[in-house]
């Protein structure tokens, strides 16, 4: 081939190599948005190991954009609720009592900086000391018990088991303490500082009242209980009409038939003893044990009958009159004696004054049995009813044709003036037809089962 053909040959060649490289240019694809670079397609860089295209980070760092609408408040806005329902099932009394237990400590966490030795540290030499026999004679110092309090706790009966529960007021934590299993539990009480528990219920004959009392297994200090105690105890006369306990929590006052008459009878719950200290031919009695030195016996109300509400000292064994001949009568004697909270079949509550005789009205209209007199006798704390339909007071509340939503008032017994502490159905969602009001020995905690379910609430005081 002539040297001519072969620098022709040549520049073509150069030519055809020059074109193919700039279609592939033209035509090489681009970039997706997962930053990886068609490999599939790029057989050029396929083929030639050197510049192969690789995974490429992405370069948008913007972070997602929250769509909830939800704002986080503030910790200025963040409050504790006041009221809280306890229970999480129907319950048929409970007891208040101070328990023990072990203080929360906050953990100090040591210094860990490292210490910079001066000119003196690193040149002086410590000196030690060589121990002698009576350095090694000398006794340890006795470990430190952790520091302990006393705060205020509940113990409460489920309705359906008859087994029993219990937690502290300040930090609720429900948990079973019993196993003992009684069906359909009506009415629960408890005794020596949450010690004894008694609760009735209805025999197999549905018509015999069964009221057992029981003690209850003794709490260690630190130990957690597994719910698994058993509850044993003895049985009280059948039939017991009306029950209530000391103010101490010691002994229990209870009524039963005799034939034509009605008994009444003062019980030790720790050693059993037993005292009759009333007797009636009148059977219906409601009574409250408010002090040592008084029993108060009403008779069981009705709009239809007027009533009458007596007392009696347990040591005495005397029968005294406080007042009567008013219809739907029922009473509430505070806890120093000296005066009586009491309504009538138009729900107007009033108060009386044992000393002077006086009686002036509480302001509010509900039944006393919906009130707690604090232990200094100076307040009262009242559940009472929004609206109040027309019926026939008490009987149509207690027969369960009306039903209450209530407020919690604060009733200053001597001034009179009073104010709302909670309406339940706002801060607890719930509408409460409140009974059985408790509170604790520093009024701290208001307690209280709901009519409606029986479940048990608390109410934050401080």
């Amino acid at each position: 081939m002539s040297k001519r053909n072969v620098i022709l040959l040549i520049v073509i060649l150069g030519v055809i190599i020059i074109g193919i490289f700039t279609v592939f240019a033209l035509y090489q694809p681009t970039s997706t948005n997962t930053g990886v670079v068609g490999d599939s397609i790029n057989f050029v860089a396929n083929f030639l190991p050197f510049g192969k295209n690789k995974t490429v980070a992405p370069t948008d760092t913007n972070t997602p954009t929250d769509v909830s609408g939800y704002i986080p408040p503030t910790e200025s806005e963040v409050s504790v609720a006041k009221l809280k329902k306890v229970s999480s099932f129907p319950v048929a009394g409970f007891g208040i009592f101070m328990k023990e237990r072990f203080k929360d400590v906050p953990v100090i966490t040591p210094n860990t900086t490292p210490v910079t030795p001066t000119t003196t540290d690193a040149t002086t030499t410590p000196i030690t000391k060589t121990p002698t026999t009576k350095d090694k004679k000398q006794k340890l110092p006795a470990p430190v018990l952790p520091p302990t309090e006393f705060v205020p706790a509940i113990r409460y009966v489920n309705r359906a088991t008859g087994n029993i529960y219990q937690t502290f007021a300040d930090k609720l934590d429900e948990r079973k303490f019993s196993s003992t299993v009684i069906p359909k539990v009506y009415e629960a009480f408890f005794g020596n500082k949450g010690g004894s528990v008694i609760m009735r219920y209805l025999k197999a004959d549905n018509k015999t009242i069964e009221t057992f009392l029981g003690a209850l297994p003794k709490e260690y200090l630190g130990a957690d209980s597994i719910g698994t105690s058993e509850v044993k105890g003895s049985f009280l006369p059948e039939n017991i009409t009306d029950i209530s306990i000391s103010p101490d929590t010691s002994k229990v006052f209870y009524l039963f038939n005799t034939g034509d008459t009605v008994a009444g009878v003062t019980a030790s719950l720790q050693t059993s003893t037993k005292v009759q200290i009333f007797s009636s031919p009148f059977t219906e009695w409601l009574s409250l044990w408010p002090n040592d030195k008084v029993v108060t016996l009403t008779t069981k109300p009705s709009a239809y009958a007027l009533g009458f509400a007596y007392s009696t000292n347990p040591n005495k064994k005397d029968f005294s009159k406080i007042l009567g001949g008013i219809a739907g009568l029922t009473t509430l004697t505070s806890p120093d004696g000296k005066m009586v909270l009491y309504g009538d079949k138009n729900l107007s509550l009033n108060i009386l004054s044992l000393d002077t005789r006086n009686t002036y009205s509480a302001g509010v209209k509900t039944l006393p049995e919906k009130c707690v007199w604090a232990t200094t006798s100076d307040v009262l704390y009242c559940a009472v009813p929004k609206y109040i339909d027309n019926g026939n007071y008490p009987d149509s509340w207690y027969q369960g044709e009306v039903s209450f939503s209530d407020v919690i008032w604060k009733i200053d017994a001597k001034s009179g003036n009073a104010t709302i502490v909670s309406d339940p159905s706002t801060d607890g969602g719930e509408d409460v037809d409140a009974i059985k009001l408790g509170l604790d020995d520093n009024q701290n905690y208001l307690f209280f089962l709901n009519k409606k379910d029986s479940y048990l609430w608390e109410l934050s005081l401080k």
